[in-house]
Order: structure tokens, then sequence, then C-alpha cells
């Protein structure tokens, strides 16, 4: 059995489809399907640690992104698709899989036009409430479609579409309370707050809440993840800020939160301050308050539509970017914080939106896509 996953280039694509894999390596364990081989096509591995981890085989497939602005660089990108289409079909042809899975974006495109070519049947995901252009075409020849928001059924034929979740890796499904204040050096008779910018970090997000900051110290303490690009200045500003403060040593920053510190960080926060990613997700499987903060101008709005529609579990609280400031991010976090139905209210609201198997439905799913392909 050959099974080939197409997408990556980001960690909202790279991560669920670890996740998948993971799924899949236990029930290829299990049901003792022999010969088992999993591929991952990509404009980039992502992380070469987690594909070696995972007995993933890498290939290298070149992908050009169609922006919906004018710039030079989509006149070369259109070169890079069409290499991407014909390497694709190259290694597709060679070790012709028996399913071949799609999360969708640029980077997927030229394994899914490959597999249409050649007739491996599909699947594919969708993170989002509005789907990506590539899932929307390749949805009209996929045998089977997930989705992680049940909005999203608008966009796909209801006879193959199914309201799975989203596939979240095992590794940072569970919250560590058990350390982790000495770990992060936190004080555990003080409330914790976690700010997610993503894993390219929102300068907006690091700039309001380092503004908050000598508000906020004096009754919390803060983790905060700005993205490794963005380290140096947060922690040169953050220095200038809280310089005199009493409390600074109650503010912790860090570029990227690895796993460990990620799960130890979930187990000993009360909130999460987030854009509305993946990572929402992930703040559902923890069962955790948030403060949704959408990018305005993301990709057919969906960050907009995948915050107001995880805020319609009761699970978190949305704020949009023209209304973000220092006052009103202070004012959100105290009403959750200081307001015990509330906060109850939006954990309850997050498990109510988690569905924790849907990383094994999709895998079953593949399986018995490929079981069917390789009986032929």
């Amino acid at each position: 059995m050959k099974i080939m996953f197409g997408g990556g280039g980001t960690g909202g694509h790279f991560y669920p489809i670890i996740a998948i894999v993971q799924a899949l390596n236990e029930i290829i364990d299990k049901e003792k399907i022999l010969n088992a081989k999993i591929y991952f096509l990509s404009t980039t591995p992502y992380n070469k640690r987690v594909l070696f981890e995972n007995s993933i085989t890498y290939r290298k497939i070149p992908a050009g992104k169609l922006r919906r602005y004018f710039s030079i660089l989509n006149f070369f990108d259109v070169f890079k698709t069409i290499i991407g289409i014909f390497k694709s079909l190259w290694v597709i042809y060679s070790i012709y899989p028996d399913v071949i899975f799609g999360k969708g974006g640029y980077a997927s495109f030229p394994t899914l036009l490959a597999a249409r070519i050649l007739k491996i049947p599909v699947f594919i995901h969708e993170s989002d409430s509005v789907p990506g252009k590539t899932n929307i075409w390749a949805s009209k020849f996929a045998k089977r479609i997930a989705i992680s928001y049940e909005e999203a059924s608008n966009y796909f034929p209801k006879e193959k579409t199914a309201h799975t979740g989203q596939p979240i890796r095992e590794d940072i499904l569970k919250p560590l309370h058990e350390g982790a204040y000495e770990f992060l050096k936190l004080n555990p008779t003080v409330p914790t707050i976690l700010i997610l910018g993503g894993s390219q970090g929102s300068e907006l997000i690091n700039d309001t809440a380092l503004r908050a900051l000598p508000e906020l110290l004096p009754k919390y303490q803060i983790i905060h993840q700005v993205g490794n690009t963005n380290l140096d200045t947060v922690e040169k500003l953050a220095s200038v800020i809280i310089k005199d403060s009493p409390y600074k040593d109650r503010y912790r920053v860090f570029g990227y939160l690895n796993d460990l510190s990620l799960r130890m960080s979930s187990g000993i926060s009360r909130l999460v301050i987030s854009r509305a990613g993946s990572t929402i997700f992930e703040i559902a499987a923890w069962g955790l308050p948030s403060i949704i903060i959408p990018i305005t101008d993301s990709s057919g709005d969906h960050q907009r539509k995948n915050a107001f529609n995880y805020a319609r579990f009761g699970a978190c609280t949305v704020v949009e970017e023209n209304n973000l400031s220092p006052h009103v991010l202070i004012s959100e976090i105290k009403k959750i914080m200081e307001t015990a139905v509330l906060e109850d209210k939006m954990r309850k609201g997050a498990k109510n939106f988690y569905h924790p198997d849907a990383a094994r439905t999709i895998a079953k799913g593949i399986i018995s896509i490929a079981l069917e392909h390789e009986s032929r």
C-alpha cells in the first residue's frame, strides 16, 4: 500500500498531515498491513525531523502562488507551477500510489492535477470555513472530502463531504501541568495568559500585547510566542517597557514554542489569545477560553469567518483588527478572567466544538480508498 500526501508550506497544512500519518501508522501496525509506504510531496519538507520520525519519504515539488494582487512574482510562479506539474506526473507515475491526500493550498495543486491526469483516487481536507481555490477545484474529482468547519459544506458536494473536524497531533493534544511552572519559571499563584501569534508571529498582536504589559503584569503572567523573526525586536521593546516594573519576571517571551513548551504553556494557562487559523482547533482541544483576533485581509475572509463560527459555540470572544488596542485587549482579558461563569461557558463551548477522532476518522477513510484501489 502506497499513500501520498500533497500540501504543506505552512504549519497549518503540515501538522494536520502529520496527525493523520500518526493515526495511519497506528492502524497499519494494528491491522498488520504489509509494505505500507507514505510519501509527502511539497515545496518544502517544513520539518525534516518530524518526517523522519514518522517514516515519511519526501519529494520536492515546485509550486507557485497565485496572488490576488499584481506582482512580477506571479509571472515567475506560473513557470514554477508548470515545472511542478511535470515533476509531479513523473514522481506519481514512478511510485503509483493507491491514494493521494490533498491538504489544499498552492503547494498541493501540482500533485492533485497529476493525480487527476493519472486517475489516482484523491481525498481532500479543508481546514477553513471558506475553502481555498485549490480545494474547491479538487472537490469536483475527489472521492471524499473532509472539513473542519460545518459551514464549509456549502462549497462542496454533500454526498461525499464529511464534517470530521481538524486532525491534531497527539504530541500537543494533552496539556501538561506537572512541572510546567518550574520549567517556564513562573509563579503557580498568579493566573497565566498564553499569547500565540502563529508560526510567523503577528506584529499587530505583539505590539498591542507589549503596550498592555504595564497594566497586565500586576495581575497576570504572560507567555508570549512572537515568531522567530520578531523575537529580538520584541525582547528589546519589552526590556524598555517593563524595565522598572517589579513584575517583569512575569513575562516570558519565545520565538517558537516546541511541543513540550506548548503542552506546558497550555497546561497552566487560563486564557489564550490567538489568530483564527489552525490554532483554534488546538485551543478547542485544550478546552481553554480564548480571545480570537482574525486577520482582516485573509483569503476569502476565511479567518474572520473561522473566528465567528467558533464564537457561535460560546468558546471565545472575537476582537477584529480595526478594534484592537491595548485598552480593548485589557478590557476583554479582565472580563473573561474575572467572570467565572463566562470562563466556564467558554471552556464548555471549546469542548463542544472539538472533534477528538478527526485524524483517525480521516486515516480510516484513506486506507479504505487505498485498499479498494489496491484490489483492482
